[in-house]
């Protein structure tokens, strides 16, 4: 296992108390302490920025890429071709996830929704965010609570 296997199970399991916590205990006080401060995303985002530091070249690469319009894409196809490229996106991705969940999961509370949209949105904002958003705008907008 190298860093960057190493770097994306970490920013996948540094998320999993925060998301458990939210999708099987939403209510507790507990959860709400866990997710007052920065600890459910600071994870990922410090390993981003580690990954990132172990590879700066790649950065350099897609600023120089994203001058030229025409080299955007292929220049991020490259970068996230490499370990390096696809862990930092991964925790990139993660750390989003993560976040947008929790306003989801706070907007659920502050709107009184039932259990089980709460945790519908909580489960699918991590586990396919495009779905949980639309769930969650659909599901929370339509709850008659």
């Amino acid at each position: 296992m190298d860093i960057y296997d190493l770097s994306f199970f970490l920013s996948t399991i540094w998320i999993g108390p925060f998301w458990f916590a939210m999708l099987f205990y939403p209510e507790k006080e507990i959860t709400e302490k866990l997710m007052k401060g920065p600890w459910f995303f600071i994870g990922p985002i410090l390993i981003w920025w580690l990954v990132t530091a172990s590879d700066p070249q790649g950065l350099i690469d897609l600023a120089k890429d994203s001058m030229d319009p025409e080299n955007v894409l292929s220049g991020l196809a490259t970068i996230l071709g490499t370990h390096a490229g696809a862990s930092a996106a991964w925790a990139h991705m993660v750390a989003g996830d993560i976040f947008v969940t929790r306003w989801m999961w706070k907007r659920c509370l502050e709107e009184g929704s039932d259990r089980w949209i709460t945790a519908t949105t909580v489960f699918f904002g991590v586990m396919l965010m495009p779905v949980g958003i639309a769930m969650h705008v659909a599901l929370v907008r339509n709850n008659p609570n």
